[in-house]
């Protein structure tokens, strides 16, 4: 048993959740380019309907920013862009990447193909349902289809650049030993 009462499980390394805190912000930072050139590029109707069924007009990252600041009698100025509803919509990209890191080799899958179901699992979980169950987004039926494709496509490039990007600090580590 490890000194401080954990121990770890066949197979487990904390290296790994390290890394995929790592591999998940270079994730988002890879996803937000997609997604924000394919915002700028969507159908003008198509973008406004995404901007109007907004809570509060906010994506769902600077909602809870914004309502975690308001619960605390503060205010978020402004109320987006904002670094704390940046490191909220980092925060729910690096979280989940720490965990699939620690499992990802579980999957006997090809590299990209573990990397896209899990960006698949996290735009089912997060974006189309989590987010519309607590309020931080509308219900996903009210927003144009661009934006779901747009979602779908930012979320399977952020799994497999996580994917990818475990790969390659493997790979370094690897070489170092």
């Amino acid at each position: 048993m490890h000194k401080y009462g954990l121990e770890a499980s066949a197979g487990f390394r904390w290296s790994d959740v390290v890394r995929g805190a790592l591999a998940g912000a270079v994730g988002v930072w890879v996803m937000d380019r997609v997604d924000w050139f394919a915002f700028r590029h969507e159908d003008p109707a198509a973008r406004r309907q995404t901007e109007r069924v907004r809570p509060g007009g906010l994506d769902p990252a600077h909602k809870l920013a914004n309502s975690v600041a308001e619960a605390a009698g503060m205010q978020l100025k402004p109320r987006q862009p904002h670094p704390a509803g940046m490191a909220v919509h980092y925060g729910m990209g690096v979280g989940p990447a720490a965990v699939y890191a620690a499992a990802r080799h579980r999957l006997d899958w090809p590299g990209p193909v573990r990397g896209a179901a899990f960006g698949l699992s996290l735009f089912l979980l997060q974006d189309e349902g989590i987010n519309a169950l607590t309020g931080l987004s509308a219900q996903p039926g009210e927003y144009p289809w661009q934006a779901h494709a747009r979602g779908l496509i930012s979320h399977l490039v952020l799994g497999v650049t996580i994917d990818l990007a475990l790969d390659a600090m493997e790979r370094f580590a690897d070489d170092r030993d």
